[in-house]
């Protein structure tokens, strides 16, 4: 099974025209979306709700894990431990859980996060914290696929019970990973794509790397590769997943439909859309 989705519901002008419909009209195009917000903060019960009740039964989410829970802010500034971090994170996320909205949780380490032994004890101690939900995991340092430890990177991930995201992304110095087209988990394989913007994804002499960061438009000979990419990894894992991040320039939605074309996918049981625009 391949999935598309996007991250997060709300800038994406090719498929919505409403203000405050945006999940709904979202929901009417791709069964899955990454939910970028709760990087920043844990919602509230009742906004996790209000995004059930929303959704169609098989739509799902990919929720960020909060940033305290991938090291970019330390827990004691809003906890006592991390456990109880964890735990109040996981508290929030029960009624999505519960009724089989999670795709998965993705966790995305920060470029300091690099391949050093407390930090392969923290991804165990996350996967511990974690229990058996589904987890995916990006790194953003490269030492983690470097030649000397890509083999023990994989293995480990292998045996912890991780899926291994996929990335394409500018290849800058220190806060990028190459392409590691290989499934860990034979449930899921994720493939995330941000764009190939160097000079973006580098960040110096960038003003609002919010507007610049993720500004590609993917061309039809890339997505071609992807589409045979997404079949390959298809041949090792029940389902692979495909989120394009690249939005920055509101590409994001086009270049999803457009690889969803190569692939000749049609998604079902998704919301009526308020507009036919495909």
């Amino acid at each position: 099974m391949i999935t598309i989705g996007l991250t997060g519901w709300s800038d994406h002008p090719l498929i919505q025209r409403s203000t405050n419909k945006k999940l709904i009209e979202y929901a009417g195009h791709f069964p899955v979306v990454e939910l970028d917000t709760s990087f920043y903060a844990i919602p509230k019960s009742e906004t996790i709700n209000s995004w059930i009740e929303k959704t169609p039964a098989v739509f799902q989410f990919f929720p960020k894990a909060y940033g305290v829970l991938t090291l970019h802010k330390s827990f004691q500034d809003e906890f006592t431990t991390m456990d109880e971090a964890f735990e109040t994170y996981l508290d929030a996320f029960q009624p999505m859980f519960e009724q089989k909205k999670i795709k998965a949780f993705l966790f995305q380490f920060p470029p300091y996060f690099d391949c050093v032994k407390k930090h392969v004890n923290y991804l165990r101690y996350v996967k511990k914290q974690m229990k058996d939900l589904p987890v995916a995991v990006e790194f953003r340092h490269p030492s983690w696929f470097s030649e000397a430890n890509k083999d023990r990177t994989l293995a480990f991930l292998k045996d912890q019970g991780w899926t291994n995201v996929v990335v394409d992304q500018p290849q800058t110095p220190n806060n990028s990973v190459p392409k590691v087209p290989e499934v860990t988990s034979p449930s899921l394989s994720v493939l995330r794509l941000h764009g190939r913007n160097y000079e973006g994804w580098l960040g110096e002499n960038v003003t609002d790397w919010r507007a610049e960061r993720t500004l590609y438009n993917y061309s039809k000979d890339e997505l071609k590769a992807f589409a045979a990419l997404v079949k390959q990894l298809e041949t090792e894992a029940d389902e692979v997943c495909v989120i394009f991040n690249n939005n920055s320039g509101g590409h994001a939605a086009k270049n999803a439909k457009e690889l969803q074309d190569l692939l000749g996918l049609d998604f079902s049981g998704l919301a009526p859309k308020q507009l036919d625009l495909f």
